[in-house]
């Protein structure tokens, strides 16, 4: 059965290699099931049902993306997306954490509708690739923003807004110990080191007398107080149509991004450079968006760390089901997730977010009209601490400055599009 599913003969691979390869997916991703909750929970959700809403949206993602898609790819709620939902629409914007749900499944039904029409390939090609590199980038600031101000690494000052956090304090000593824990064991190719990062500073939290333990497996929380609560029709507001955008857009990218990068680890590229069954890969994440909102979460996307798999011999959607598998298991493991304390995942926000900025490389640095905006999106982004102010600024900024050194016919439909909308944002809605 499994051969006729996945065609694992074919891809010259086994039932072994693919779990094995799902294990380590799964390691690597798994510091997800600590800190979304952790993140949703600081916009109102309750953070047992938070937990169990996680490891259910991944795992059907996984599943949908394994047994349709045909694609060792891990997916979960995404970061710097559960970060954009918590401190931009609910904490800056003060919608309730239900109208944001209802946000987050409007994005999904978008990506939905461009997975299965030209509109996505429209839109990958007509947004600048500076712009596209530098929403991930800037993303990436925001994620080690929250990451360090949750470990105390920086605190606010009345005289100069920021200023470093006191290191003599025991849970800011365990924070910047967790990142470094975590940076030497990634440099040291150990699998899963950003779990094993968060789990160590954990421990010495409970030496300290600053966690109190409580076993590690139970019976699963409630989901009920967040299964199906979204609001879609308080979504359906003109102030949230910037934040249903940059919920699309800053997911459709990534997405794209993550997925091109693994087929290429997994050899998914045929021998015409097409890459198989990408229409269904996209789908499958696009369709995991809009489950995902049903189970309190923000939008789901496909994996960076699913190349960890893949390098482990990961090659069939084999993989991707064994991770979601693993997701399940993870949700009688509750009590385990509601001791970690924020400054024991700082430092896997603080080094996810280095992760993220290593794309900025790939930024064409000869042509200041396309530079500029896209570093002003990097910067604004953590500055504005929102996501999609930084990107508003950035399309602004574009859009000028082509238009004030002769290039208006170089700007796509897509950057004025985009331009348009934050625009009347800005306008109307400031």
């Amino acid at each position: 059965m499994l051969e006729k599913i996945f065609y694992l003969e074919s891809h010259n691979t086994s039932i072994k290699q693919e779990f094995l390869a799902g294990f380590t997916t799964f390691i690597t991703m798994a510091y997800i099931i600590f800190v979304n909750p952790q993140m949703m929970a600081a916009s109102g959700m309750d953070i047992g049902a938070s937990f169990v809403g996680t490891c259910i949206a991944a795992a059907v993602a996984c599943f949908a993306m394994g047994i349709y898609s045909n694609w060792p790819v891990g997916l979960a709620p995404g970061m710097g997306l559960n970060a954009f939902f918590t401190y931009t629409v609910v904490g800056e914007m003060g919608y309730s954490w239900e109208v944001a749900l209802g946000a987050v499944f409007l994005a999904g039904i978008l990506f939905v509708i461009m997975s299965i029409t030209p509109l996505r390939k429209w839109m990958l090609d007509s947004i600048p690739l500076n712009l596209r590199i530098a929403m991930g980038s800037g993303v990436g600031l925001f994620i080690g923003f929250i990451g360090l101000k949750s470990g105390g690494i920086i605190v606010s000052n009345d005289a100069t807004f920021l200023s470093l956090g006191n290191f003599l304090q025991i849970e800011t000593l365990l924070a910047a110990i967790g990142f470094l824990l975590i940076a030497i064991l990634a440099i040291r190719k150990v699998s899963g080191a950003i779990i094993i990062g968060v789990l160590t500073v954990t421990l010495l939290g409970i030496l300290f007398n600053l966690v109190e333990f409580q076993g590690f497996v139970a019976y699963p929380p409630d989901v009920s107080p967040i299964f199906m609560q979204l609001d879609i029709l308080g979504a359906l507001d003109l102030a949230m149509i910037s934040v249903v955008m940059s919920f699309l857009f800053v997911n459709l990218f990534d997405t794209a991004g993550t997925l091109m990068g693994v087929a290429s680890r997994a050899k998914l590229i045929d021998e015409t450079g097409e890459v198989i069954n990408l229409e269904r890969a996209l789908k499958a994440d696009s369709s995991s968006s809009v489950v995902g909102s049903f189970f309190g979460c923000a939008p789901v996307t496909s994996y960076v760390e699913s190349s960890a798999g893949v390098e482990a011999g990961g090659r069939t959607g084999l993989t991707a089901v064994f991770v979601g598998a693993f997701f399940l298991i993870a949700i009688f493991f509750s009590p385990l997730a509601a001791i970690i304390p924020a400054y024991a995942t700082a430092g896997a926000l603080i080094y996810v977010a280095i992760l993220m900025l290593s794309n900025m490389e790939g930024l064409d640095w000869s042509d200041f009209s396309e530079l500029l905006p896209a570093l002003i999106i990097i910067i604004m982004i953590p500055l504005t601490f929102s996501i999609a102010n930084g990107i508003a600024l950035g399309f602004i900024a574009y859009v000028v400055m082509k238009i004030s050194t002769g290039e208006l016919k170089n700007i796509s439909s897509g950057a004025w599009f985009l331009t348009i909308i934050f625009l009347a944002k800005f306008i109307f809605l400031p």
